[in-house]
């Protein structure tokens, strides 16, 4: 066997232990996804009132209509690709077929019934879950209005006199209807494990309704984007007893400062990472006007380099 020259590089060695690596480094990617997952928030899927566990079904329902086409579809394939391999003697080879009655009803029936369940699951369950029909309680509903801001959520309680921004505390058990408009841009109000997303915007009001069944600490976001501070635009909904809400609201009266039309104005300018605070006192009609236009609009985002005193962030 002839020698190898000297600085030829062994292709032999390294190649093997350069797929071994790349095998095991695989191999514990797909071991540490699962916990790396664990930290993701279960979001729609862990829902806490009934809107979200109706929405919760439907994702569900949807899921198996489609899997019951899915899943004998991959099966067919697979099957199909093994019966008529190239050593299978008993599979029937048929060059010359062109048409047949009977695959043709089945090909095209079995996706057309799926798309009349799905159709019928979203219509059914669009008229159900309308966000603006009343939860059915013997409770009344607690009245809030919610007007998006840049980049920050205002949270009105008109009955109770009070505000509070980045933070919405609520009665366990209540239902909430909610009242939305925006200061400037077009924008969302999401709380997954509540339900319904909604749009927010200026110079209108939208309506939702949800309720939380148990205390707890939920998530709630911005799901459209705004502009330069649309990533930190979420707060935290807190339900809590009822009792411990009319405490809050006791509370919040004593201390802050008071929401009126001027207030209302410094606070609709452009700010980000605002730390939740509440206003002692609201003005109740602060919302129609706002909605009505009296108050003029927020300006919204701006072209050009972020602004410093909005963001830290600079341009290259």
């Amino acid at each position: 066997m002839p020698a190898k020259p000297e600085g030829t590089p062994d292709r032999d060695g390294p190649a093997p232990r350069r797929r071994s690596t790349s095998a095991r480094a695989g191999c514990c990617a797909v071991a540490m996804a699962p916990l790396i997952l664990t930290a993701c928030q279960p979001g729609v899927l862990d829902p806490q009132g009934p809107i979200g566990i109706a929405e919760k079904t439907i994702l569900i329902d949807s899921l198996a209509i489609m899997l019951a086409i899915v899943l004998p579809t991959i099966a067919a394939t697979l099957g199909f690709a093994w019966w008529f391999r190239a050593s299978n003697k008993r599979a029937t080879y048929l060059p010359d077929f062109e048409y047949s009655g009977r695959l043709e009803m089945i090909v095209w029936s079995i996706p057309l019934l799926t798309v009349i369940l799905l159709s019928g699951v979203a219509w059914i369950g669009s008229h159900q879950l309308d966000p603006a029909e009343p939860l059915p309680s013997k409770t009344p509903p607690l009245e809030i209005q919610v007007v998006s801001l840049d980049w920050k959520w205002l949270f009105i309680y008109p009955d109770q006199r009070v505000a509070s921004v980045n933070q919405l505390v609520v009665p366990a058990g209540v239902p909430l209807h909610f009242s939305l408009t925006s200061s400037s841009v077009l924008n969302a109000f999401f709380i997954p494990q509540l339900g319904s997303m909604i749009y927010t915007m200026n110079g209108m009001r939208t309506q939702l309704n949800l309720q939380a069944d148990a205390p707890g600490t939920f998530h709630g976001l911005s799901s459209h984007y705004s502009g330069d501070g649309f990533s930190d635009m979420h707060f935290d909904v807190r339900a809590v007893a009822p009792a411990q809400f009319t405490a809050w609201i006791e509370t919040t009266r004593s201390t802050g400062p008071a929401l009126d039309a001027a207030s209302y104005t410094a606070l609709a300018r452009q700010s980000i990472n605002i730390r939740p605070f509440t206003f002692r006192a609201a003005d109740p009609a602060l919302f129609h006007q706002i909605v009505t236009q009296q108050l003029p609009p927020g300006p919204g985002p701006r072209t050009g380099p972020p602004q410093q005193d909005v963001s830290p962030r600079t341009e290259d």
